[in-house]
């Protein structure tokens, strides 16, 4: 994403060049850099990511367009040669070292796939793959931008904010050729640092081995597994990558993932996760810079992927994982690390069949795990299909198992009916009656993220009651069901993790898939308090930040949050203080921040003591 000189947005891997109106309401209005036109679009598709409407064709257009993302820079000025891994030449060239075979191979797949890409751009894509949908208005990927200090602030930045507000989001490095889903891009943390009343921003993608293989072909090679990996197509995608891996193109053999949802401080490591891979270990410099060491597996000790959301422990400051697999069994294992790094023994979960976990929860004494009704069948793809299916004759349920279990032999399986909860808030115990609350927010349909849907999306806040003596669960809403909204991405207070909580901090997302705000929500009661961003205003998940590891208020603290104003173009970041719910100060960002995912937030006590 680049500037033009009259300072609207343009898209240096897109050509449409388009730049958003002042008053649009929809994703295509607002300015949709349009990742396969090179025309205005008409305002026909609403603000979604999986509104049902007509599905949008891909314009016809020549073999893959082979370009990087450019920084900023005067028109004039555009073409600038490869620096610090920012700017890059036009026109890639091959690997120097390729011999004869790979070059003639190279050129031959490359010739299959273009055949490919115009075979299915004869084809509709469904709006959950399709990137004039998905990576629209400002969820469209920007530059990475060095560090800049003494940013302009408005109101004043609390004492108690030091250190560095970290949050990860998708950002795709080259412009799709085919099918993309939001999930797909690249890995990239926005991350503002806070030092003495002052801030400084920066953002940098996550060196996966993907990326940088993909930036070294000045194409994208990868399969997305979303976006593309769907029938016929998708199974061609995978021969050919493969066919690719054969003849030493690329190499998959280091990880595939792309590393852009979760982020967690742990034993002095930021980890940047999405669980098709191991984590990577990305180090925040003196300056408040971002520099990737690598993937990371635990000095060893981890061979499997890590899921996005693993959970630190706030007493005991273990770490709280699982690892799912698609392919083969065991389809689920659990494993934890001691504060100090040292992993336990998997334990083998007996699932029958591979199931979506993108996140779990834990109490003081034991691990939540939701095994719900969005499965994987990649026979599917066969049948043309999508390989993430909702199982509708599959019940769901919620397994309990010991904190400290060597196997699997003592999990309680709870059955929750209709249950499907992308995310969990927060889980506990109450011995008094026997059960494990969860908190989550249930969706319908529940794979309306990933296949097209008819029904709208509905994301409701859900107390499920599992009770450990009589294998039964409870589940309803939280609040008044005349005021129910949409409430997806938050947390709660990070020190309370695993124990019972009154609050949770969650995003409006109103309307669907933006957020216009976030709600403070008493779980007892139901209340719900609403913050709004602002006219015109969007932002993302939520972040509460305590005050201090030990006040006695659990409310005693800051909520930060990006925010992104679609009338000015403008990107700030919010501080709110999360018992009054009022503005305490902005920060006025340099460069567009766009709508992304989940976030941490690592003190400067804890930066000194970085790995």
């Amino acid at each position: 994403m680049g500037w033009s000189a009259a300072g609207t947005p343009t898209c240096s891997w897109m050509k449409s060049g388009v730049a958003p109106p002042q008053h649009a309401s929809s994703l295509v209005e607002l300015g949709s850099c349009s990742a396969l036109s090179t025309t205005r679009l008409k305002p026909t598709i609403k603000c979604s990511l999986q509104t049902p409407s007509a599905a949008l064709h891909l314009p016809k257009q020549s073999p893959p367009y082979h370009k990087h993302l450019t920084t900023p820079s005067p028109p004039a000025t555009r073409q600038t040669k490869q620096k610090n891994n920012s700017q890059v030449a036009d026109k890639p060239s091959p690997p120097h070292n390729w011999n004869i075979l790979q070059k003639a191979a190279a050129m031959a797949l490359d010739a299959a796939e273009n055949a490919l890409v115009l075979h299915e751009r004869q084809h509709p894509l469904p709006k959950t793959a399709d990137p004039q949908v998905q990576i629209a208005g400002n969820f469209a990927p920007v530059l990475e931008q060095p560090v800049q200090h003494s940013l302009p602030v408005t109101g004043k930045i609390p004492a108690c904010v030091q250190g560095v507000y970290l949050r990860n989001g998708a950002n795709p490095l080259h412009q799709p050729v085919a099918g993309h889903h939001l999930f797909d891009g690249d890995g990239m943390i926005h991350a503002v640092q806070f030092k003495n009343g002052s801030a400084s921003y920066a953002c940098r993608f996550t060196e996966t081995h993907r990326l940088t293989q993909e930036r070294a072909l000045g194409r994208p090679v990868f399969p997305k597994a979303i976006g593309e990996l769907h029938g016929h197509s998708g199974i061609a995608r995978l021969l050919l990558f493969y066919a690719r891996g054969i003849f030493g193109l690329v190499d998959h053999k280091k990880g595939m993932g792309v590393a852009n949802a979760g982020l967690v401080y742990f034993n002095n490591h930021l980890l940047a996760m999405s669980e098709d891979d191991l984590p990577y270990h990305v180090r925040i410099t003196s300056s408040g810079d971002l520099k990737t060491a690598g993937r990371y597996n635990f000095d060893g000790q981890l061979k499997c992927p890590m899921i996005a959301h693993p959970k630190v422990d706030p007493v005991t400051r273990e770490l709280f994982a699982l690892s799912y697999d698609v392919v083969q069994k065991p389809y689920l294992r659990y494993f934890c690390f001691s504060p100090d790094g040292t992993k336990s023994p998997d334990v083998e979960i007996p699932l029958a069949e591979p199931t979506m976990m993108h996140d779990f929860g834990i109490t003081e004494n034991y691990v939540v795990i939701p095994d719900q009704q969005v499965v994987f069948k990649l026979l599917e793809m066969i049948r043309g299909g999508s390989p993430v299916v909702y199982e509708k004759n599959k019940v769901s349920r919620f397994g309990i198992l010991d904190k400290n279990a060597k196997d699997a032999s003592g999990m309680k399986w709870i059955e929750v009916p209709d249950c499907f909860c992308f995310h969990l808030w927060n889980t506990w115990e109450e011995p008094e009656s026997d059960e494990v609350v969860v908190v989550g927010s249930c969706m319908t349909p529940a794979d309306s993220i990933f296949n097209e849907s008819e029904e709208s999306l509905n994301s409701v806040l859900s107390e499920i009651r599992l009770n450990l003596k009589t294998g039964k669960s409870t589940c309803r809403p939280i609040g008044s069901e005349a005021k129910q909204v949409n409430l997806e991405a938050g947390m709660v207070n990070r020190n309370k993790l695993g124990r019972k909580t009154q609050y949770a901090y969650l995003a409006l997302a109103e309307p669907w898939p933006k957020v216009s705000g976030f709600a403070k929500v008493d779980l007892s009661t139901g209340e719900m308090k609403k913050y709004i961003y602002g006219e015109q205003k969007y932002g993302g998940e939520p972040l509460f930040l305590p005050r201090s590891p030990d006040t006695e208020r659990e409310d005693d603290g800051y909520i930060l949050a990006f925010v992104h104003d679609e009338k000015e173009w403008k990107s700030e970041l919010q501080i709110v203080n999360a018992m009054n719910l009022q503005l305490e100060a902005s920060v006025e960002l340099p460069s567009r921040v766009p709508y992304g995912f989940h976030g941490t937030f690592v003190s400067s006590k804890e930066l000194e003591n970085q790995a």
